[in-house]
């Protein structure tokens, strides 16, 4: 399953899927799209103190890519852009949570979306200080018996930040990563939430460098302590090629998440908000690239 940012009238933003397969190879294949879209049915609206917890179900035989969720709040109502996905474990329990960024068109939040079959979604703002900001990625499970995430506070470096309750984030964290190298010199972020693997937390970053440019980059967080790093990449993995840096955001190449598939990563990302391309990536080269 992979979701998108699909961009329509007036520069709004709405949250669409699409389904497809990975080869033992690593070859990927993505189904064809459905021609017409499948809005939802609201199902409940539960007020909370920042708004309503919104719950939504899509028809069981609406095939994944006619499904689409546009903005149904005032908070969202310019746009729900970057859907960090990851699953989630907790007790044996599979959920599926995505943090995202609600555009009211005068302010942003941080919000989450939890299904658990990709036909019924609640969406609910997330409360507290670390809230306030965007880019924020969960971590697939629970640190030391707590909620974790990597959230950006200060629009430059990423922190880690943890929590007991799942909606509320009212720890800031402290800084662990900051910008380094030219290719993130401005600013750098989280590409979504970080990969499990043997070595450590596998977590991309997006570094934004001169003229505003877009690369992705990663690094290796302690197993049990996120906060300490253990490797960096010194150059992109991936960066906008000179033929491809044109478009509606150029000079960008930018993902909100990856996955691990046997030995390697699958890293899906869009180039210059235009068109979206697959990168994959030895697992055993990238340790070495970074821990070097």
């Amino acid at each position: 399953m992979l979701s998108l940012r699909a961009v329509g009238e007036g520069h709004i933003s709405s949250l669409t899927f699409r389904s497809g397969a990975i080869a033992a190879d690593g070859s990927i294949s993505i189904d064809p799209a459905a021609r017409l879209a499948s809005p939802p049915t609201v199902t409940q609206r539960t007020p909370c103190s920042l708004g309503e917890v919104v719950e939504i179900e899509f028809s069981a035989d609406s095939d994944l890519s006619d499904r689409v969720i546009f903005p149904i709040t005032d908070p969202q109502s310019n746009g729900i852009e970057d859907a960090r996905f990851v699953a989630f474990e907790d007790n044996n329990q599979k959920t599926y949570y995505a943090t995202y960024t609600a555009y009211s068109g005068r302010a942003i939040r941080s919000e989450l979306i939890e299904t658990t079959d990709f036909k019924s979604f609640r969406l609910t703002p997330l409360m507290g200080t670390a809230a306030r900001n965007k880019g924020m990625g969960l971590f697939p499970r629970k640190i030391n018996g707590r909620y974790a995430m990597i959230g950006r506070q200060d629009n430059e470096s990423l922190y880690l930040i943890y929590s007991d309750d799942l909606h509320t984030w009212e720890d800031v964290g402290e800084p662990f990563l900051q910008p380094l190298y030219p290719w993130e010199f401005v600013q750098i972020g989280n590409c979504g939430s970080p990969i499990e693997l043997d070595e450590g937390w596998l977590l991309l970053t997006h570094g934004v460098g001169p003229v505003r440019k877009y690369s992705i980059g990663a690094v290796l967080l302690d197993k049990e302590n996120p906060a300490k790093v253990l490797g960096r990449s010194r150059e992109p993995l991936v960066r906008p090629e000179p033929t491809e840096r044109e478009g509606y955001v150029p000079n960008v190449v930018y993902t909100c998440g990856a996955l691990r598939h046997g030995a390697r990563i699958i890293l899906p990302y869009a180039v210059s908000d235009t068109f979206s391309n697959f990168a994959t990536i030895n697992i055993a080269e990238l340790l070495e690239v970074l821990i070097t």
